[in-house]
């Protein structure tokens, strides 16, 4: 295992200290590892700080050095690192290492982009056989363990009535407003928008066409988008129809929630995360911040790329200025003056009511900024806890009697029909007549 970690910034790591944005930690990492380290606990900083680290410049041009982290702290959305270069080794031209990039899990383009990558392949190993480093060069003699997910402490439930007794427990303030999300596999989902979905190797499957996603369902079915009034309006609708986007669903119902904690992986644990926030703090449809994140959905990701958060004259940016003609388009009112953080947040918002799926599943949704990363364990304005759920099977039958079911989730005639004919099917119907008439009429009827 080894870090591998690029910036633009020249000279950056003649510094001996760094800060990441948390949307660029775990950029080509594979998945495996990427899913263990969400949490980012004092066991995975430990096993961070044992691994070698090769420090890289953007482009293929520059040296590169090796070295340790000798500290992680997190700061807001920001990763602080200090780290220290391994004296007795030179800086290495890149060229040298280029031709076994692939032997190191470097993949292509990713030397283009700043990010910080853990990749699960030996470093020294890799460079002594290349004749890069020394023989006698090697890793630090201290443990490197592999990131791997603790054992939680978080409450567990098995009924309905235990999930019921578990929210009605936690104490909130008054203006306090509580929203939650159902997850089947507890260790196999984060909280991040299908945007920001990976694939095997870590590489982003859609975040770099987001603008072109937009537009082709437009054009595909532009009918169905005549009566939206704003770009967050369209992007609720693209969430309906699944289309990839920086929306992640959460619902004011928790009972809803606990159904899609339990509707698959039957044989993993669910779990049901609780938001809490400040009344105050949930946008609205016609949000302006809302209309600022939102409308980022059409915006080319090159041009998104070249936005500087540190510049003074922030609004006059090319790209910013092409966003603002993106927002004025639905609201031509809006005033110059984009707040360069708002770009960056994760917010709440409630979306019309738009489709029967919305209104069925009381939904509102969070609503993801510009490489926005959302933090497992919780934000200043977001707080999250979690209940873990067990014994799916039987909850969902408890559901089913209070009307929570397939046919109630998801209202449509398909799904009424589907859910209809799993019910009263033939072998059910034996079973629940064996149960109550002790099995001997349903062998007679079956001889026959």
């Amino acid at each position: 295992m080894y870090n591998l970690l690029v910036t633009a910034i020249e000279g950056a790591w003649d510094e001996g200290v760094y800060e990441f944005d948390k949307s660029r930690f775990l950029e080509y990492t594979n998945e495996g590892i990427a899913s263990a380290l969400k949490e980012l606990n004092s066991s995975h900083i430990e096993n961070l700080k044992n691994y070698p680290s090769l420090f890289a410049y953007e482009g293929e041009n520059s040296d590169v050095r090796i070295g340790y982290l000798t500290s992680i702290k997190q700061r807001g959305r920001n990763l602080l690192i200090e780290f220290e270069f391994q004296q007795d080794i030179e800086p290495i031209p890149f060229n040298k290492i280029k031709p076994i990039a692939p032997l190191l899990d470097i993949r292509s383009w990713e030397m283009n982009r700043t990010h910080w990558a853990v990749k699960d392949e030996d470093l020294f190993e890799r460079l002594r056989a290349r004749g890069i480093v020394g023989a006698e060069k090697e890793s630090r003699k201290t443990k490197q363990g592999r990131p791997s997910v603790e054992k939680s402490k978080q409450p567990r439930i098995s009924t309905v009535k235990g999930f019921i007794d578990k929210v009605l427990s936690i104490e909130e303030r008054n203006e306090i407003e509580v929203f939650y999300r159902g997850h089947s596999s507890k260790k196999n989902y984060k909280l991040e928008p299908s945007l920001s979905r990976r694939d095997k190797d870590g590489n982003y499957l859609y975040k770099y066409n987001e603008h072109i996603l937009y537009r082709e369902l437009l054009v595909s079915n532009s009918a169905d988008f005549q009566t939206d009034v704003y770009t967050l309006d369209s992007l609720v609708r693209m969430q309906h129809y699944s289309l990839p986007t920086r929306l992640l669903d959460i619902t004011s119902n928790p009972l809803i929630a606990l159904y899609f904690a339990c509707k698959s992986d039957a044989n993993e644990e669910g779990e049901v995360i609780l938001f809490s926030m400040k009344r105050k703090d949930v946008k609205y449809f016609d949000s302006d911040m809302a209309s600022c994140i939102a409308n980022l959905a059409r915006l080319p990701q090159s041009e998104k790329d070249k936005i500087d958060f540190d510049e003074i004259e922030f609004n006059e940016q090319p790209p910013v200025k092409r966003l603002l003609h993106l927002i004025r388009q639905e609201k031509p009112f809006f005033e110059a003056s984009i707040i360069p953080n708002d770009l960056r947040k994760v917010i709440c918002v409630k979306g019309k009511r738009s489709n029967d799926r919305i209104s069925s599943q009381p939904g509102a949704f969070l609503l993801f900024g510009l490489d926005s990363v959302f933090d497992e364990e919780g934000t200043p304005e977001i707080k999250v806890s979690r209940i873990i759920v067990s014994d799916k099977g039987s909850i969902l039958r408890e559901l089913d009697l209070l009307n929570i079911n397939e046919s109630t989730v998801f209202p449509y005639i398909e799904n009424s029909a589907k859910y209809v004919a799993e019910k009263f099917k033939f072998n059910k119907l034996i079973q629940s007549a064996d149960a109550s008439s002790g099995g001997s009429m349903r062998y007679s009827e079956k001889k026959e």
